[in-house]
């Protein structure tokens, strides 16, 4: 969609530095539909840079789970959907943009046009593969478990370590958290652990934000989740594969919230011999389909190759533009023409 920009060579992160040597108003923003890597990179960049002297507006696209909405530095985000008009000031007054978590403007829905056209200089972080050329500075390393684990290095190549506080401890852990499903997933390195480390030693409390993650759920939530787990499964032992297919109709329902579906498509992995896992949630202006594996099969090719998509080897995400029924019709079809695993 937008052939038209100029495609830049990303300079390595270092040389923004000395755009950082004075006070400048910073905007940052991550991807649609945020998850707490996206979230908790955003607020802890957004805390570190306010301690440096810069003034800063994190900007998510749209509204945020509310399994995150108590973190810190929530209330200092603006929602572009619900205020467009203060969301494209802020980013008409910055110096500098900064992106965490994505690879591609087309991962901010409504807000890509607005940073395609922006001007200033534009630094990304992110851990995802192949990203798009049009970034002046940046890394972007997919062995990396995170994004919150590469702000935690930027803070560090700073050499700002001591300014880390339990605000943006916090972000950072609750991003490699989620990101690593409780630090499980192969992603996770040593120097996971190392960084988790350090955090505890700035005065993380790591059990209060595993509970406000995963033992706040309401009981309406929990009661979606068993309806999805004995209705809408589908297991085929045949392909060492299972399908969550959620239509609008089953998301009334349960009045299921933004964020309740966060997760489900983990819950078949848990079975054994399930090694590919598929959620296929039916929204209003498209339908969006969620893949995770385990071992050797990789979801991020077969997201890109099948449904417009992309991300981790074992964690990626697509949609499509075609109705619910035929997404999973076509699904299906796939499943039984490749034989995945």
């Amino acid at each position: 969609m937008w052939s038209g920009l100029r495609e830049r060579i990303m300079q390595p992160i270092q040389d923004v530095f000395p755009l950082l040597s004075t006070p400048r108003k910073i905007f940052i923003t991550t991807h649609h539909k945020p998850d707490g890597d996206a979230i908790g990179s955003m607020l802890a960049l957004s805390h570190y840079l306010t301690k440096k002297g810069h003034h800063v507006t994190p900007v998510s696209p749209g509204e945020i789970p509310d399994f995150l909405a108590w973190m810190p530095g929530v209330a200092t985000m603006l929602n572009y959907e619900a205020q467009p008009k203060e969301s494209l000031e802020a980013l008409a007054n910055a110096d500098l943009v900064f992106c965490v978590d994505f690879n591609d403007f087309n991962r901010t829905k409504h807000l890509e046009q607005a940073l395609a056209a922006a001007t200033q200089p534009k630094v990304l972080i992110d851990h995802h593969l192949f990203p798009k050329p049009v970034w002046d500075y940046g890394v972007s390393i997919p062995e990396k478990s995170s994004t919150c684990e590469m702000v935690y290095d930027f803070i560090n190549l700073c050499g700002d370590n001591n300014l880390i506080d339990l605000d943006i401890a916090t972000c950072l852990y609750t991003g490699v958290m989620t990101d690593t499903g409780s630090f499980k997933f192969p992603i996770t390195s040593a120097a996971v652990h190392t960084m988790i480390a350090d955090l505890m030693r700035h005065g993380l409390d790591h059990t209060r934000i595993h509970e406000e993650v995963y033992d706040s759920w309401s009981e309406g939530r929990m009661r979606f989740l068993g309806y999805v787990l004995i209705e809408k499964m589908e297991v085929f032992r045949k392909y060492n594969s299972a399908l969550i297919a959620l239509s609008r109709k089953d998301l009334n329902l349960f009045k299921a919230q933004n964020g309740d579906t966060e997760g489900l498509v983990n819950y078949p992995l848990s079975i054994a011999g399930i090694k590919f896992a598929t959620l296929i949630t039916e929204r209003t202006d498209e339908v969006k389909l969620s893949f995770r594996s385990k071992g050797d099969f990789d979801v991020s090719s077969f997201a890109k190759n099948y449904f417009d998509g992309g991300g981790h080897f074992n964690a990626s995400g697509g949609r499509t533009k075609t109705s619910f029924i035929d997404t999973i019709a076509y699904f299906k079809k796939i499943l039984s023409d490749i034989h995945p695993l």
